[in-house]
């Protein structure tokens, strides 16, 4: 058997008449989506049917950032994409790359149009966003007053704090006139001069959406003195305000946490700055405290009154010293003394006459050692160890004392 191909030589030769195939790379294709399912890996499986038949489409992750809305069934879209082959299976598919509602396609090149002219003049730009008061007092809204988004501010801006004043400037947010209406709730607002103001609606097509895409609303929106939150539909969807907005929101819920303080998170935060002050202000008092009792001690160390009891502590020490000093001295001197009278009774006339001994002057006074000192019929003082007497010279004579052991020789 000739020419005989592998599953894959096929499969492969398929996709490559899709690959060259100018038209199939790049293609709109219209209908309804059905078994839509959204992967967890990002990716989104659906088909495109109408009446005559189904084509199987995917939109990769990669690709999801330009879709506006949730895909779900029923819708009528218009998907750009490539047609081409996946091997594995030999079946072909819409591998998309954009997706818009069906009767939108119009719309979306408008909205892409200005958008563009937009932001080439500057108003998208970062330099002219304005912070958003922390702590709003008044919040205004523009939005229609029977929706659900004017509840859900309402809602959520009582639970985080009851004390805000919400200002509502009931405007048509959808069909003729809606623009001018949203144009008009801002400026009224601003006149007002609220702390903030949130501008928006709650999801829609495109086309519900609209007014919010118009050129007058963005330059009201960029002109206004207040800043502005936009809070346009759900998550996916995206509006010209969104760019010129000072903030975007996801959702008008969203809108109002960002608006509105929460006035607990405030009281527990206070309560915990409270409780921090308390611990620091202790903590110091304490430091100050050591510090006055360190000083106190210091001061009343250096208080004349201190120094003098001081000085009069060491004059007494001095004084005790002195007098311990005199009786040491006293006694060593009684000491000495003692050893010199002694010393003196050996040497004591009286000594001497209390031994039998006397001691001979003349009446004048004058101490008789020799006999050549009288004279007979002179008159002379003998003292005894017990009184004196008064008696005259006889007569003189001479005595030898031997040096040795005899009789004294009278001369």
């Amino acid at each position: 058997m000739k020419n005989v191909y592998t599953v894959r030589q096929v499969n492969s030769y398929i996709k490559n008449m899709f690959t060259q195939d100018f038209m199939l790379n790049r293609i709109y294709v219209k209908g309804e989506i059905s078994n839509c399912k959204y992967h967890t890996s990002g990716h989104i499986y659906f088909s495109l049917k109408d009446e005559s038949g189904t084509i199987a489409c995917v939109m990769f992750a990669g690709s999801r950032a330009g879709l506006s809305f949730q895909l779900q069934e029923g819708q009528q879209v218009i998907v750009l994409g490539s047609i081409s082959v996946y091997e594995r299976d030999g079946k072909y598919q819409l591998y998309a790359r954009e997706i818009v509602r069906d009767g939108a396609g119009e719309l979306y090149e408008k909205f892409e149009a200005l958008k563009k002219e937009l932001a080439e003049m500057g108003m998208f730009a970062l330099e002219y966003k304005r912070p958003i008061p922390r702590y709003a007092k008044t919040v205004g809204i523009v939005t229609a007053p029977t929706g659900a988004a004017v509840r859900d501010i309402i809602n959520i801006a009582g639970r985080r704090n009851p004390y805000v004043q919400l200002i509502l400037a009931p405007a048509q947010v959808q069909g003729e006139g809606a623009a001018q209406s949203i144009v008009n709730g801002i400026r009224l607002l601003e006149r007002r001069q609220v702390d903030v103001m949130i501008v928006g609606r709650g999801g829609g097509s495109i086309e519900d959406l609209w007014a919010f895409n118009e050129e007058a609303v963005a330059r009201a929106v960029f002109e206004c003195s207040v800043p502005v939150i936009s809070a346009v539909g759900h998550e996916t969807d995206t509006t010209i305000i969104d760019f010129v907005a000072d903030l975007r929101a996801p959702t008008p819920s969203a809108a109002a946490e960002l608006a509105v303080y929460d006035f607990r998170e405030a009281k527990e935060r206070i309560a915990a700055y409270r409780g921090e002050l308390d611990r620091r202000m202790s903590r110091k008092t304490e430091e100050k405290r050591a510090l006055l009792e360190h000083m106190k001690m210091r001061l009343k160390f250096a208080h004349p009154r201190q120094k003098l009891n001081e000085n009069r502590q060491y004059a007494a020490e001095l004084e005790n010293r002195l007098r311990n000093s005199m009786e040491n001295r006293l006694v060593k001197e009684k000491h000495r003394l003692a050893l010199y009278a002694e010393r003196m009774k050996g040497v004591s006339p009286l000594t001497k006459l209390s031994h039998g001994y006397s001691y001979v002057q003349t009446p004048e006074g004058e101490h008789i050692r020799s006999v050549g000192q009288a004279e007979a019929g002179k008159r002379i003082q003998i003292y005894l160890s017990d009184g004196r007497l008064e008696a005259e010279v006889l007569s003189v004579g001479r005595v030898t004392y031997p040096s040795g052991q005899g009789k004294i020789r009278e001369q």
